[in-house]
């Protein structure tokens, strides 16, 4: 006899079917009284919790459990990592990883961090297919400093005038960054980008060719984006991914937690950073959230642009 449950059997034998003592039966088999009259507990109602956790992983697919916990300990549901995560995996609600293709592993040029918001912003573009096979692509620029998605552009050609015309209309929302980082694309190493940019006073900074790791804030968001929201749409058309795709950027702002920020989201990040917009401190796309941009509902948890 090792364990506490074999040794509480022999004790119940000893006093029920020898009449010995409970003291002396609990010596004799080396167990303690108290543990003798110990009552298990129940265990914590998980009902609440697990309701919870499926509506929010319902609408954010992939989500882990750690941003889950961050969502939940928002509403005010008082369950620390362990028990979250327990609930979670009992629930079958782990997000499925898939698996990435191997690469060479070349030289890693660590990006200098920016100091302030609307420092420096980086862009990129990437490419999807509608549901009848057509191509559309979208225009991503985001805040190195905040990691704000300041606009994501979507349509089924986005050539240099456009993104000229999509940096104008952010410049009479929230103002332009000191320098604009990008790849060696034609949109962006073209005359008509190069022209505005020594009219507006930005300096343009392009990566090396082939070194997509120098421009890493905008790759990091690209997985993101690419992971839980390309990857969980079927477009039927280019206005229904400009309406899915642009509300998914302001719940990226305001609802998902980012774990370099210390579980922040970006917008939250850039208020206290910037606590509004101030003549240096640069762009703050926080500030400049219309009242049709809103996220999603903590509650209905649904999406309304």
């Amino acid at each position: 006899m090792v364990g506490p449950v074999a040794k509480r059997v022999a004790v119940g034998w000893l006093v029920d079917a020898q009449g010995t003592s409970l003291r002396r039966a609990c010596r004799l088999v080396g167990l303690s009284t108290a543990t003798w009259r110990y009552q298990r507990r129940g265990r914590v109602d998980n009902a609440h919790l697990l309701a919870r956790l499926q509506a929010h992983a319902a609408v954010r697919a992939r989500y882990g459990y750690r941003r889950l916990h961050t969502l939940i300990a928002r509403e005010g549901l008082v369950a620390n990592h362990k028990r979250v995560h327990r609930v979670y995996r009992e629930a079958g609600l782990q997000v499925r990883r898939r698996r990435r293709k191997r690469v060479t592993r070349g030289e890693r040029v660590p990006l200098p961090a920016p100091t302030r918001p609307g420092e420096r912003w980086s862009m990129d573009f990437m490419a999807d297919t509608l549901a009848d096979g057509r191509g559309f692509r979208t225009l991503n620029i985001v805040d190195d400093f905040t990691r704000e998605c300041v606009a994501i552009e979507v349509d089924r050609s986005l050539p240099g005038a456009r993104v000229v015309r999509v940096l104008e209309r952010l410049a009479e929302t929230i103002g332009l960054p000191q320098v604009l980082v990008s790849d060696n694309g034609p949109e962006f190493a073209g005359r008509t980008l190069d022209a505005w940019a020594y009219r507006r006073g930005v300096a343009l900074r392009f990566i090396r060719p082939g070194k997509p790791i120098e421009n890493a804030y905008i790759e990091s968001f690209n997985g993101k984006f690419r992971d839980e929201c390309l990857n969980e749409h079927w477009f039927l058309s280019v206005a229904e991914a400009q309406t899915i795709i642009d509300a998914w950027r302001v719940d990226y702002n305001t609802v998902r937690p980012h774990r370099s920020l210390g579980q922040q989201t970006p917008a939250a990040y850039a208020a206290a950073a910037c606590a509004g917009p101030k003549p240096g401190c640069g762009a703050c796309s926080a500030a400049a959230l219309t009242t049709t941009e809103q996220p999603m509902n903590a509650d209905g948890l649904t999406l309304s642009v």
